[in-house]
């Protein structure tokens, strides 16, 4: 097996006693969708965050390209090449597309002024790429569709290198047509050789999208498996119960 990008290894982590992570190991291979799936509370988002910097782990260990790597925050993630797209966006609604993209990071000239030709040039470049029907360049995201949102945001993190990308519930309030469009953004980013942590309770959707799938259970992982290896209703039965299937128990 090549050398997962992504490798989290016995991660636990307590808030106040309570045991919110509880010795997760969990890996992800460049190329590769694994979906996180449980409960609110169930502790998949307490662990991503440990990989974006947004939380340090009491113990475990985060190691990125077989290397350990030392996160403490989510500039220290970004070193890793890691960006994480959180259900919010946390898009500037009233700035277009490519004020987004290099919002902090906007490309000046050699007297120092925001270069906004570079920029739209630079923005339609990599939505060329990701998302060719994308034509409001110039619009304020305000004006978007949720798809068109996504689109935005994830142009940011592959504009700057990405590598692992964390995304969390990004079809959540789309409707068919805008979910399609995220999924084939998915797809793309899969085939460039991205790794993808996809958070959701939308089963069906995971067992579309994603390579693997990962339940945790009260801060436990209750088991990670191909999507061929298991079906909806293991999934649910997982989420529920807590219990591998015995298929995979063997």
């Amino acid at each position: 097996m090549a050398t997962p990008l992504v490798d989290m290894r016995n991660i636990s982590i307590a808030f106040g006693g309570v045991q919110a992570v509880d010795d997760v190991s969990l890996d992800l291979h460049a190329g590769e969708v694994v979906g996180l799936l449980g409960h609110n509370g169930a502790g998949k988002s307490t662990l991503i965050k440990c990989l974006s910097g947004a939380y340090r782990p009491d113990s475990g260990e985060i190691w990125i390209d077989g290397k350990k790597a030392d996160i403490a925050s989510p500039r220290d993630a970004r070193h890793y090449n890691i960006e994480t797209i959180y259900q919010t966006l946390a898009l500037a609604d009233n700035l277009d597309a490519p004020s987004n993209l290099f919002l902090g990071r906007e490309i000046t000239n050699a007297f120092g002024l925001v270069d906004d030709a570079r920029m739209e040039a630079e923005t339609r470049k990599i939505m060329s790429r990701l998302n060719p029907n994308f034509k409001k360049i110039n619009e304020p995201v305000s004006a978007l569709s949720g798809g068109q949102r996504q689109s935005v945001a994830i142009a940011r993190a592959v504009y700057f290198n990405a590598r692992i990308l964390i995304m969390d519930e990004p079809t959540a309030a789309l409707g068919v047509h805008e979910s399609k469009m995220v999924a084939d953004l998915i797809q793309e980013l899969k085939a460039q050789g991205l790794g993808i942590f996809l958070i959701s309770h939308d089963t069906r959707e995971m067992m579309e999208l994603c390579d693997r799938v990962a339940v945790m259970k009260n801060g436990q992982l209750v088991a990670a498996a191909k999507v061929e290896d298991v079906t909806e209703d293991d999934i649910l039965s997982m989420i529920i119960l807590g219990k591998k299937p015995d298929h995979l128990a063997a």
